[in-house]
């Protein structure tokens, strides 16, 4: 009896990209295709692992409601789809997950949200508090107010920096080719397949083709793909490019269907950590006591009750050093608090703060040693 190994059982924190041209054909979505993906979200979640989605589709469907042209849209028509659609994406969603007992969640992002550190502080703290309470976050962009200076303009790279965000392990994206190859298959008959890929060279950049114009609802092609593979490995993320269009498409990577895999150059937390510690600059310092010191020494966050002093002016999500009360530099981390709201819960329980951001000032994913 041969046993089967499965691709996906390593992996316990999972973002998969739904792009439109695979999820909605002639303006509606694919309910069978729909409830086959929810059904394969399930069986990751009791193995154990996360799913986040990032889904496109919303101006697709809401195209199709309104009976306007898709590739004659004005921009402001298109945010009129988006809003119309993103409606109907997250109803179909919620309703095939609750076939499953699982509940869906709206979560609309736009550039800023992703780069800006304060806005990316509270996405990413709103979306695991989602994951921890056992809900799958429909992530996409906000096309509703985004305009073409602040927005991404493809899911790809979205999908990436929310894997980045995340911490995530495995971004999946499906699509409509079953991963990277040397030239176009479609245009190519010698194009050869490429099984993984340890690191991506200029070599594999142009290799990439253009964007899929073929289905006349997706915004990404290869090339996205390759950038967003950039983002997600360097965050410690393993990449997977696989043919997402026939129902089950999860179920069938997972028994080992064709497929790309990048891989991660080290692990997320570690990729997290060279980040806040090679990247950003501290602008304040937090002077905790002993017993702040032993908690961080055994991996715990750093609470409000543990700090004695604070030095600088510094705002949520800033670059702060903690100091022992010696004046030893034992962390780095972002803070979930400003400097002058710091100033007022110091040394507090967690039972006297009525603060928002709760007991926790620097939260232990946000902090590096020293």
């Amino acid at each position: 009896m041969v046993t089967r190994v499965s691709l996906l059982s390593d992996y316990k924190r999972i973002v998969i990209k739904i792009g439109s041209a695979i999820l909605v054909e002639d303006g509606r979505l694919r309910e069978d295709w729909l409830d086959a993906l929810c059904a394969d979200i399930a069986r990751l979640r009791e193995s154990g692992a996360t799913v986040t989605l990032v889904s496109s589709g919303a101006i697709a469907l809401g195209c199709q409601t309104l009976g306007l042209d898709r590739s004659s849209l004005s921009l402001a028509q298109k945010q009129a789809c988006a809003a119309v659609g993103q409606s109907l994406l997250t109803r179909g969603y919620d309703d095939s997950l609750q076939g499953y007992g699982i509940r869906a969640a709206q979560a609309l992002l736009t550039l800023d949200d992703t780069e800006v550190r304060r806005r990316y502080l509270n996405a990413r703290a709103t979306l695991t508090t989602l994951l921890d309470l056992g809900v799958v976050p429909i992530v996409n962009e906000n096309d509703t107010v985004a305009t073409a200076e602040i927005r991404y303009g493809d899911n790809d790279r979205l999908a990436a920096r929310t894997a980045q965000m995340l911490g995530a392990d495995l971004l999946i994206l499906l699509s409509d080719v079953d991963g990277l190859y040397t030239a176009d298959p479609r245009a190519n008959s010698d194009a050869k397949h490429l099984p993984v890929i340890e690191a991506i060279t200029d070599d594999h950049m142009a290799m990439a083709g253009g964007v899929n114009e073929e289905a006349g609802v997706g915004s990404g092609g290869m090339a996205t793909k390759l950038i967003a593979a950039r983002i997600a490995t360097a965050a410690g993320c393993d990449m997977i490019v696989c043919d997402g269009r026939s129902a089950g498409a999860i179920a069938a990577l997972d028994h080992g269907a064709k497929h790309t895999l990048f891989k991660a150059e080290s692990e997320p937390r570690k990729a997290r950590a060279q980040w806040i510690a090679g990247s950003l600059s501290p602008v304040g310092d937090i002077i905790i006591d002993d017993g702040a010191v032993s908690a961080l020494r055994s991996g715990k966050s750093l609470l409000a009750a543990g700090l004695s002093g604070l030095s600088g002016t510094f705002g949520k999500g800033d670059t702060v050093r903690i100091l022992t009360q010696s004046g030893d530099a034992m962390a780095i981390g972002l803070t979930a608090y400003d400097s002058r709201d710091l100033d007022a819960v110091m040394g507090l329980r967690s039972e006297q703060i009525a603060h928002p951001a709760g007991p926790v000032v620097v939260h232990r994913d946000n902090l590096v040693m020293t």
